[in-house]
């Protein structure tokens, strides 16, 4: 089962070629990487020009800065595996993990994996706790209007079968992208399984870009994608 891993990265010049590293350690079988350079700013754009581009499948350069969501779907369309994943490049989430957040589409059983930070007994960095009671209270409206149990619906981990994902008609630019997919998944009668995986989140000093618009965004899309699109 070939597995294709998009590389969504917006100004993640400290990081990206540790994120490259990790993934292509795990030799994936027939596996593929695509990144996609958001619109960098910070010399990111150099790195992958340089001494990224000759070890990945694939990149694709963003003329100007959209957003994750923009950004996914890019990756989505360039995609060629039956499997598809999605790596944050900040390191937040481990390459590691993906057995976990795999197996249940390896198995025949998902259409789509969610790594939950929430319900794994695996290590996680102790960090905000406004951003927990933010990211449970998003999960909650979601799980409302989906009538889904999800414990991390915020999550950047998610695997995917390429057959579903590309059938989707998404249109979320940024972090609004997490609860669309949710509520079309959900609309769309998919088989969704949530894992456990461990999670090494950022301060904002380290480069963490998550901010309380984003939240306003993200019930605007719950409510959008669930009861009027």
């Amino acid at each position: 089962m070939q597995v294709s891993v998009i590389v969504p990265c917006f100004n993640e010049r400290e990081t990206i070629e540790k994120v490259i590293d990790a993934v292509r350690s795990l030799s994936l079988p027939d596996g593929e990487i695509i990144v996609v350079d958001d619109g960098s700013t910070d010399g990111t754009t150099a790195v992958l020009k340089g001494k990224i581009a000759p070890i990945v499948d694939h990149i694709i350069y963003q003329p100007r800065n959209r957003g994750k969501g923009a950004a996914l779907r890019a990756g989505f369309a360039a995609a060629s595996g039956e499997v598809i994943v999605v790596q944050d490049a900040d390191l937040e989430y481990d390459p590691g993990d993906y057995s976990i957040l795999l197996a249940p589409i390896v198995s025949g059983q998902a259409d789509a994996v969610f790594g939950s930070r929430f319900m794994s007994g695996r290590p996680h960095r102790v960090l905000y706790f406004w951003h927990m009671v933010g990211n449970k209270f998003i999960t909650l409206l979601s799980n409302m209007l989906t009538n889904l149990n999800l414990t991390d619906v915020e999550t950047g981990y998610k695997a995917f079968r390429a057959s579903v994902i590309k059938n989707l008609e998404l249109r979320e630019d940024r972090f609004g992208f997490e609860v669309e997919i949710a509520a079309k998944l959900a609309k769309a009668r998919c088989r969704i399984y949530e894992v456990g995986v461990s999670y090494s989140g950022r301060t904002y000093e380290e480069g963490k870009k998550v901010n309380w618009k984003d939240g306003v965004r993200a019930v605007y899309a719950i409510v959008r994608y669930n009861l009027f699109a």
